[in-house]
């Protein structure tokens, strides 16, 4: 099959359609309606806030999908009005709520909804959730008015807090622009706030129903609920901001620090599946595979096996994770742990053990499960392990690792690693979960104890779900929360996420990332798997955009690192490292439009160009090969960039 694949399939590995947001404008106020709710709410063009949603989750937390009725938007000359219903429900329960939107001459706006739950209703979260961004804010003043009308000075954290650091509020106002306020209040019940950074999500979080409360909970039929947000302007700032203009600069410097190397996640029951492939996978050349060794599963020797197959095959070492069943004294655990790997034929160069427990979520102020002392557990793993480098740290995710820091003293580097569908699967959202990794990086910093940082596996599908059963199953091919298969990963979007996902944490300096797969769900490589690929099940073959992001990435590994400064890192993002007597300098556009790039403080502007985009996708799906076959000599001080494309510029 030669035919190219539709450009949605391209750019995001599906064909669910996505309906384009409507702008909103009332004086000095914009906002983006998208669906059902408001994005991007600024004030003289500064984000004031980045998000108003009304939500609906289930009882694991998943999104229940709101189906918009009748919407009607009135935009005037200074003002707007925007009204719908809604129905949240599933095979067992339903409810409706009624929506108003108003923004007005003033820059107020104002977002009430008023609903019934039509039959019981079991929930974790009915009601608003308001979003601060990051940009301008983390670590900015911000006054607290909370339920009984006390006011707090305080500031938004710098450090990404680990549990909620506000409680009881009523309303939050911060500075949007100087001496001009914004006061977000927010009724229906007693909000609290959360360091949504915690889940890579770019913002603070606060969110109606405190978590101390009990949930899931029911609504009970017939129960009627009314909730509201309005955000008001206060002072005599507001002087509109200077225009980012329609070009972004990335100037390139000098050397500082190293690239990471990169490493692979193999899954336990898809090594084998690797190992069809392991002609590709050599080519990647990765660093280093991630498996897992789960004493809890009846089939872990044979899983080891294979992995030790793909690992000679490959000629890349191991590094290894392993889950203690807790039923017995972890060095017990471990010394048969150690018996397994051994009889596998495997040495794992790294060992990152961790009870069960730790692979779900628990609130700071909770009970935690009853396990043995982690410093227990890394010294009965260096005990079991005496050649391998000893991991602490979480198998799960940041927020897991920032309300249980590991001690550092009994532990050679800090890990964890990350997933962008917690909380949203939109592509804006999911791309912007980028522009928190280096706060992420500066609060690990914080725990590490002056030990190396080693991230991953992390991608754009969750490997694991810490607050709820599992991994959504994703037989539809959507944009869906929580779910293992993300139909992005097979796309250029995907290739642009990860290229932006190593900028940034090149940046910070770890020592080893982990991102993708051979194959799966999270792969780089096509195979036959139990969801749809569009397009590349029908061709039988191929690698994904992904492949060759990775490929590079491998090459860079140990290189001296070049400093990468975009001018708009949200839209674009890049790193460049020296290769001999010239430098590689990888470009991503994170965004769906097209962006126009220039390149300062490269020592020559001639080279070898090349590009990931749609133009270019067929013949870089074909293997291994397939985007080398596409380079050309050219000027490399400006370029065009398609929607999430990826360039390499490499200077001789």
């Amino acid at each position: 099959m030669t035919d190219a694949p539709s450009r949605a399939v391209m750019l995001f590995g599906t064909e669910e359609k996505v309906a384009p947001a409507k702008m909103l404008r009332a004086g000095p106020l914009t906002a983006e309606l998208d669906g059902a709710n408001l994005r991007y709410v600024k004030v003289h063009g500064v984000e004031a806030l980045r998000g108003i949603a009304f939500i609906v989750r289930d009882r694991h937390w998943g999104t229940c999908p709101a189906e918009i009725q009748n919407l009607k938007v009135g935009q005037g000359p200074a003002s707007f009005e925007v009204s719908y219903e809604a129905v949240c429900r599933d095979q067992a329960q339903r409810l409706h709520y009624r929506a108003q939107i108003t923004g007005r001459s003033d820059g107020t706006l104002e977002f009430i909804a008023e609903g019934e739950a039509e039959t019981e209703f079991l929930t974790n979260r009915v009601g608003f959730v308001v979003l601060h961004p990051l940009a301008g804010v983390a670590g900015a003043q911000v006054r607290v008015t909370h339920t009984d009308g006390r006011v707090e000075e305080a500031r938004f954290p710098r450090l990404i807090s680990p549990g909620q650091p506000f409680f009881d509020i009523r309303a939050l106002a911060h500075e949007v622009l100087p001496g001009l306020w914004a006061t977000c209040t927010m009724e229906g019940d007693a909000y609290e706030m959360e360091d949504h950074r915690n889940w890579t999500d770019a913002s603070y979080k606060t969110y109606i129903r405190p978590l101390s409360k009990p949930r899931p909970f029911t609504l009970q039929a017939g129960e009627r609920f009314t909730q509201r947000v309005a955000l008001t302007l206060a002072g005599r700032g507001g002087a509109p901001a200077p225009g980012a203009g329609d070009e972004i600069q990335i100037r390139v410097g000098g050397p500082t620090g190293a690239m990471p190397r990169l490493g692979l996640w193999v899954a336990p029951d898809e090594a084998a599946a690797a190992l069809a492939v392991r002609d590709q996978i050599e080519r990647i050349a990765p660093g280093f595979l991630v498996g897992q060794l789960d004493l809890r599963d009846a089939d872990a020797s044979r899983r080891l096996a294979d992995l030790k197959a793909l690992a000679d095959a490959t000629g890349v070492r191991v590094t290894l994770e392993i889950v203690l069943p807790n039923l017995r004294p972890p060095a017990a655990e471990l010394q048969e742990a150690a018996a397994m790997v051994s009889a596998a034929g495997l040495h794992p160069e790294v060992v990152h053990a961790s009870p069960h427990e730790y692979l779900k979520s628990w609130q700071p102020n909770e009970r935690w499960p009853e396990v043995p002392p982690l410093e227990e557990i890394y010294d009965a793993a260096r005990a079991a392990f005496p050649g391998s480098r000893i991991g602490g740290g979480m198998l799960a995710y940041f927020t897991e690792l920032n309300r249980k820091p590991p001690p550092m003293a009994h532990a050679d580097f800090i890990s964890h690693t990350t997933s962008p569908l917690v909380h949203d699967a939109d592509d804006r959202a999911v791309m912007e979960t980028l522009e928190a990794l280096p706060w992420v990086a500066e609060s690990v910093r914080a725990l590490a104890a002056g030990k190396p940082y080693r991230i991953g596996p992390s991608m754009l599908g969750m490997r694991m779900n810490p607050y709820g059963a599992g991994p959504l199953d994703n037989p539809d091919n959507r944009r869906l929360a929580m779910a293992r298969n993300d139909p992005r990963q097979r796309g250029l979007f995907g290739a642009a996420w990860h290229l932006g996902y190593a900028a940034r944490m090149a940046k910070a300096d770890v020592e080893a990332l982990s991102l993708s797969a051979p194959v799966g769900a999270f792969g780089a490589v096509h195979a036959p798997a139990p969801f749809p690929q569009p397009w590349y099940e029908q061709r039988g073959s191929g690698v994904y955009p992904v492949y060759h992001v990775l490929r590079g990435l491998a090459a860079g590994a140990g290189r001296p690192r070049l400093e990468t400064d975009p001018s708009n890192g949200a839209v674009v993002q890049a790193v460049a490292w020296q290769d001999g007597a010239g430098a590689v300098l990888w470009v991503a556009n994170l965004t769906g439009e097209r962006q126009r790039v220039r390149i300062a403080g490269l020592p020559a502007v001639k080279g070898r160009l090349t590009v990931l985009d749609t133009g270019t996708f067929v013949a870089a799906a074909g293997g291994p090969d397939g985007f080398e076959a596409g380079a050309a000599e050219g000027a490399l001080d400006r370029l065009e960039l398609e929607a999430f494309a990826v360039a390499r510029l490499q200077l001789a």
